[in-house]
């Protein structure tokens, strides 16, 4: 009993420590590869390229002040960023980011909590979230930020119908609702080639829930081209007109933390979780490979004429990429490490794929939003969950 409470321990400073560091620099991230979409430089002054810029911020907005409108409903009011935040948090314990490995004194699982109903659990967080957003928006006592609560309301609603829809899709091939069960499911190659990701795997691929779900995860996030709640240039700031400070910061952070969350299930649930792109042995040189190239660029782009400092942040940098390769060259540290780097890979690429959309696309408007969650979006995901139970019953054999 012990040893369960000092890894479960240890494993909830390690996820939430990893965790929080990743949404503090994930809007560093967006706002560097918007900037180079847009031919610009992104954040450059407070450290090198920029690096402590989300340390700036959250100093901006603790010293900020803190303002409760006059008329509000002040429960309510505090109560929603609150109900927002900690529902974002806490869908991230229990994605399994790799196998069952040893540990001193026994084995464990790569999650905080390992629970067999995990989905069932995701989707009943999302569904309580929406909570959050409405309530934000009613207890400001402002029509602005009520109208902005109400549309993401009907739209964190409406999106979440098909959303949920096409989740039953890899579901039906795995036959459990566990996600360690389906990302274990996912393992092994067709062909010695192709993995048997739900993306690909028969007797229907899953090419097209992923992309519904890609799109329906993008709604429930309020993303570009789904950011009607904050469409600054028709309701301010939407819900959260009114909050300032930390409140909006939770807000803020919430909305990132909801993206990890997107990304990470759509990673466990289509493109096989922690189960690499070929088979190894060579899979595991993979991430040596990557941090030795990104050394070497570094190394060279260190050796170019640039700003002041240029010279000497790169290179260590440089040194720092060299370190890791060497750390994942490790035979011993495969099994911990390497599993844990292509899971992050596919989730960071989603990721990534959040930031460019929102480089590219403008917004719906608020008729075009729904007209696509209830005409297009819902019967498509309907049609891909009616022939994948089809498949599935006429071929239960070749899951």
């Amino acid at each position: 009993m012990s040893f369960f409470i000092i890894v479960t321990l240890v494993k909830i400073v390690i996820v939430f420590a990893v965790f929080m560091t990743t949404l503090a620099y994930l809007q560093w991230v967006e706002r560097k590869v918007l900037a180079h979409i847009q031919s610009r430089t992104g954040p450059l002054r407070v450290g090198p390229h920029g690096l402590l810029q989300p340390l700036a911020d959250v100093f901006k907005l603790l010293t900020k002040e803190d303002l409760v409108p006059p008329h509000a409903n002040r429960f309510l009011y505090l109560l929603a960023p609150f109900i927002a935040v900690s529902l974002a948090l806490v869908s991230i314990s229990i994605i399994p980011f790799g196998p069952e490995v040893p540990v001193p004194g026994g084995k464990t699982f790569m999650e905080i909590g390992n629970l067999n109903v995990g989905i069932l659990f995701i989707l009943a967080v999302g569904a309580v979230s929406v909570y959050g957003v409405a309530l934000a928006g009613w207890s400001s006592n402002n029509k602005y930020s009520l109208m902005g609560g109400l549309r993401s309301s009907a739209q964190m609603i409406s999106y979440e119908l098909p959303f949920t829809l096409v989740i039953v899709s890899p579901l039906l091939l795995a036959n459990q609702l566990s996600l360690r069960g389906i990302a274990e499911s996912q393992a092994g190659y067709y062909f010695n080639l192709i993995p048997r990701w739900s993306v690909f795997q028969m007797p229907f691929p899953q090419i097209f829930g992923f992309i519904i779900f890609m799109i329906a995860g993008f709604a429930e996030t309020n993303r570009i081209p789904f950011d009607l709640p904050e469409a600054e240039n028709e309701l301010v700031a939407g819900f959260h007109t009114e909050y300032s400070s930390m409140k909006f910061a939770s807000f803020f952070m919430s909305e990132y933390a909801n993206m990890v969350t997107i990304a990470c299930v759509a990673t466990t649930l289509f493109l096989g979780g922690w189960h690499p792109l070929f088979p190894a042995p060579y899979s595991d040189w993979v991430p040596t490979v990557v941090l030795l190239l990104a050394a070497l660029l570094l190394f060279a782009q260190g050796n170019k004429v640039g700003r002041k400092w240029d010279h000497l942040t790169f290179p260590i940098f440089g040194f720092a990429a060299l370190l890791l390769a060497l750390i994942f060259a490790i035979p011993f540290l495969h099994t911990y490490l390497v599993p844990i780097f292509w899971f992050a890979a596919k989730a960071g690429s989603l990721l990534f794929l959040y930031i460019w959309i929102r480089g590219t696309l403008p917004r719906f408007r608020y008729d075009q939003l729904m007209h696509f969650a209830w005409t297009f979006l819902f019967p498509c995901a309907l049609v891909n969950l009616l022939l994948t139970a089809l498949m599935v019953a006429l071929f239960p054999d070749q899951k």
